[in-house]
């Protein structure tokens, strides 16, 4: 059973910074971040795979980083320049042989 466990939200200030970590039970082909706001649907983020390949979305572009250590079996977000419209709950997403797994997710609030 795959396991995805979450760390790193919080409340940051608009301007600030914060890093998202996931970390896997075991090696998955693809890992990454969605999120979601109050009242709206679950929106991607941002991905890798295991050969370093990846996919940021429009929206958090030149300000989110996504990151992977393959021997940890772990992903990251660096997320700058926060601003209030990012604040949602952030799930970690892994995908491997067709199915799709998620955690249970990590709320990050951007409030002043």
């Amino acid at each position: 059973q795959v396991q995805l466990v979450e760390s790193g939200g919080g409340l940051v200030q608009p301007g600030g910074s914060l890093r998202l970590s996931c970390a896997a039970s075991g090696r998955l082909f693809r890992l990454g971040w969605y999120r979601q706001a109050p009242g709206k649907q679950r929106e991607f983020v941002a991905t890798m795979t295991s050969g370093g390949s990846t996919n940021v979305a429009d929206s958090v572009m030149g300000r989110f980083t996504i990151s992977r250590d393959n021997a940890k079996n772990t992903v990251y977000l660096q997320m700058n320049s926060l601003k209030p419209e990012d604040t949602a709950v952030y799930y970690c997403y892994a995908n491997s042989n067709g199915v799709d797994y998620w955690g249970k997710g990590t709320l990050v609030t951007v409030s002043s």
